[in-house]
């Protein structure tokens, strides 16, 4: 017997499931693999985004997005290049 069938599922709710279930993952390895390779103002910063990101996934992953800013140290253009 096709476990779909047992669970009275068709292709639309099965992809459903998974939209709810993939878009919530990448997110938050985005973020993730964000705080590991952004340069922090300081490192009390990317523990406590860590630990959020860990802890609370989706909220803490659009915290962190929305955030962000404010705590990450702004990329610097190259030296030699001008406006």
């Amino acid at each position: 017997m096709n476990l779909l069938e047992f669970l009275n599922l068709g292709v639309m709710e099965v992809l459903i499931i998974l939209v709810i279930l993939i878009v919530p993952a990448i997110l938050t390895i985005y973020c993730l693999v964000d705080i590991f390779r952004a340069k922090f103002v300081d490192n009390n910063s990317r523990i406590l985004f860590l630990l959020l990101v860990l802890l609370m996934p989706i909220i803490g992953s659009i915290l962190y997005l929305a955030m962000r800013s404010n705590y990450v140290k702004p990329k610097m253009p190259p030296f030699n290049q001008f406006p």
